[in-house]
């Protein structure tokens, strides 16, 4: 999957680390700022599904 964070670098950042707790996160770009004069950023999760199914819930699969 690919996921798009958008906005503050701070808040990308801190949602990538929580992501990163539930999903298997394979990557993660750097941060693209938007057009001036936006302060905000987008970064992009590149993430599978966790491995370890015991710990997760798995309904709906």
């Amino acid at each position: 999957m690919r996921i798009r964070l958008h906005g503050t670098e701070l808040e990308c950042l801190r949602t990538a680390r929580q992501l990163a707790r539930v999903l298997d996160v394979l990557d993660i770009s750097p941060p693209y700022p938007d057009r001036p004069p936006s302060r905000l950023v987008r970064i992009y999760l590149t993430t599978d599904q966790p491995t370890d199914h015991d710990s997760h819930n798995t309904q709906g699969d």
